[in-house]
């Protein structure tokens, strides 16, 4: 008797939210299934897996389900970006097949065990989260690129102390975001249990190319910090030259009164 192929396989859908810079997740009331990350069953089968660094995965829900979970954990999310990025991707689950992550195509999975559920909503979350970070070091160097421009050209800038001291503030912003937010080369904690599951992770990390973006992200964000750095001595030397103009113009008074003094002192009384 043949399995019908239906039934032998089934696509689940695997939605990644970036939601805010942080998700409260302690105390979280509902079917848990995993503490770190958090991982509850919700829904008719779905499992909502919520990470710290403010992003949640929804595996198998459906749009209603999505937004009723979303509204429960509205609270627990600490700062909103303006964009809320998200990724999603399909996942076939064949009894018995091998596990499988074909470039462009859905991930296919012998199983959809809790190990592999995590292993997959933590690199679908590490993306997300680079994709916000990717936005973010994109739009500093967008107000960045003008003023390296105008250096170049002029040879000095006709900005303000405030406009500076705003590109400072917007450079060191982007920069304490990305380096404090995740850890993206750790490992998930789900390999501790069960090594056997390290080829799913590998080759999904070389699907989404998380170490490239990376890699690409620490350059940008050292360019970042380095013009940070340039535009604070621009400060500095401005202030610098503002005092010794303010010394300069103190001593001519000073010499300038004492001529006066010495002038008046030899007129005849």
């Amino acid at each position: 008797m043949q399995t019908n192929s239906s039934e032998a396989r089934r696509r689940v859908q695997v939605h990644a939210l970036h939601l805010g810079d942080r998700i409260n997740t302690a105390n979280f009331e509902g079917d848990i299934v995993s503490a770190v990350p958090l991982a509850v069953r919700t829904g008719e089968t779905g499992t909502a897996v919520v990470f710290r660094y403010g992003v949640a995965v929804l595996i198998g829900l459906t749009p209603e389900e999505e937004a009723a979970f979303l509204l429960k954990i509205s609270s627990r999310v600490i700062g909103r970006p303006g964009v809320a990025e998200e990724e999603r991707t399909f996942v076939e689950i064949a009894a018995g097949a091998e596990d499988q992550v074909p470039a462009g195509g859905p991930v296919t999975l012998g199983d959809m065990s809790l190990p592999r559920m995590l292993i997959v909503a933590d690199v679908l979350a590490k993306s997300v989260a680079l994709a916000s970070d990717e936005r973010d070091v994109t739009k500093v160097f967008g107000v960045i690129e003008p003023f390296a421009v105008e250096l170049a050209t002029r040879g000095r800038t006709r900005r303000n102390r405030t406009e500076i001291l705003k590109l400072i503030g917007n450079a060191l912003l982007v920069q304490h975001r990305v380096s404090g937010r995740v850890a993206v080369t750790e490992k998930p904690d789900a390999l501790w249990d069960r090594p056997d599951l390290e080829r799913l992770y590998a080759r999904l990390e070389d699907e989404y190319e998380l170490k490239e973006r990376v890699e690409t992200l620490d350059r940008k964000v050292a360019v970042i910090a380095e013009t940070a750095e340039t535009l604070a001595d621009i400060i500095d030397t401005r202030r610098s030259l503002r005092l010794e103009l303010i010394v300069v113009i103190l001593i001519a008074i000073e010499i300038a009164t004492r001529f006066y003094q010495i002038y008046i002192a030899k007129m005849p009384h």
